[in-house]
């Protein structure tokens, strides 16, 4: 006979599809989402002092690239409310809104990524090396996005892989709150990524553990999981590499050439 914790606490097991009812997984989706949140809104409110102080201010592109950004979450809170509320109809239609407004992003970010690089050239807080980590969020958001639209008809494995996508974007806050805390830069590699990617990691291990607890791993989180944390990997190496800052600081003075 099965003991009391042996029903609460199933075996892990591997999925390819959820072999429960998508209601089991609305309490987890709701604190993911919350994690998301939280990452932002205390990176940026530690900053936003900051920002409002800027000299020279940030170039209008920037605060654009914010605003489409932060309308981003909004249709993901939105998105993940609908199905909380059994309004899978009406999320399935906002989805594909929501997909094109990704498209958006993907050239609102490497647009604000080089308008602020050259606004700040020579200056302190010049640091063209920096593209690898912007350029970096952004693909690995818009391949994770692709992937989880293509498992729209698993809906499991949608789910976790659209927030997935949504946490390659999240550093930004989290480095920002990391930074307030501890202003100074680390110099090793591996200091460097825990220091710009604890947040994401944080949200991973957190995903990953409720699911193995659960008995809900599925398949397509672990891969979409390494991918997203190798991916910031490959970031931070390049960042530290001396031939990505030189190519970069010559993108960068190309882009100050035809657009400043």
């Amino acid at each position: 006979m099965a003991t009391a914790s042996a029903v609460g606490r199933p075996r892990s097991t591997w999925h390819a599809r959820a072999t429960w009812s998508a209601r089991d997984d609305r309490r987890a989706f709701i604190v993911w989402l919350a994690l998301l949140w939280t990452g932002i809104l205390a990176g940026f409110g530690v900053d936003f002092s900051r920002f409002l102080h800027e000299a020279p201010p940030e170039p209008g592109v920037v605060d654009l690239h914010a605003v489409v950004f932060t309308v981003w979450m909004l249709l993901l809170t939105t998105q993940v409310l609908l199905v909380v509320g059994d309004r899978v109809a009406l999320h399935r239609r906002l989805g594909w809104f929501a997909a094109g407004w990704a498209c958006l992003m993907a050239v609102m970010g490497p647009w604000a990524a080089f308008a602020s690089q050259t606004l700040v050239i020579g200056g302190p807080e010049y640091d063209p090396a920096f593209l690898a980590i912007q350029l970096g969020g952004i693909t690995e958001f818009l391949i994770l996005l692709a992937w989880g639209i293509s498992l729209r008809r698993n809906p499991a494995a949608h789910k976790r892989i659209m927030i997935l996508s949504t946490v390659a974007l999240v550093d930004a806050g989290f480095n920002r709150f990391a930074e307030w805390v501890w202003p100074t830069v680390p110099a090793s590699p591996l200091v460097w990524y825990v220091w710009a990617f604890y947040g994401n990691v944080l949200i991973v291990a957190a995903m990953a553990s409720w699911d193995w607890w659960r008995g809900r791993l599925m398949k397509q989180f672990a891969v979409g999981a390494v991918f997203l944390l190798a991916a910031e990997g490959l970031e931070d190496l390049l960042y530290h590499w001396a031939p990505w800052k030189a190519f970069t600081t010559s993108m960068i003075a190309a882009w100050a050439r035809h657009f400043r």
